[in-house]
């Protein structure tokens, strides 16, 4: 079964045209992401030029994050204790953080009167 010359030749035009319709999208694409570039990526780029090595630039510091962490936990063991004596205990959820309540509770453990 013979080929048709004009088949392949065709085929190869549009393979040639499809290459070129992806070179400029490709350019296109690159200069679109160039234009779209923010604060954060332009700051980067100038610090890692001025330093030599690339940084990082946090919008929290380490110590700041380390607080809310630790007050968070703070915040869900409160939480948590209201709801284990207020819920699943049927007392009131405010006498989870009463120093009587604690006092009672050490009182049992311990084992004095």
């Amino acid at each position: 079964m013979a080929t048709d010359p004009n088949t392949n030749d065709k085929n190869h035009k549009r393979e040639k045209d499809r290459q070129k319709k992806r070179k400029a999208l490709d350019e296109a694409t690159k200069q679109d992401h160039t234009k779209k570039q923010g604060y954060w990526q332009k700051m980067k780029k100038t610090l890692s030029e001025k330093t030599g090595h690339k940084s990082r630039i946090r919008v929290l510091p380490i110590w700041l994050r380390i607080i809310i962490v630790l007050v968070l936990s703070i915040v869900a063991l409160f939480i948590g204790l209201m709801v284990g004596y207020g819920v699943i205990g049927d007392g009131k959820p405010m006498d989870a953080l009463s120093w009587d309540t604690w006092q009672h509770i050490w009182d049992i453990v311990t084992k004095t009167e």
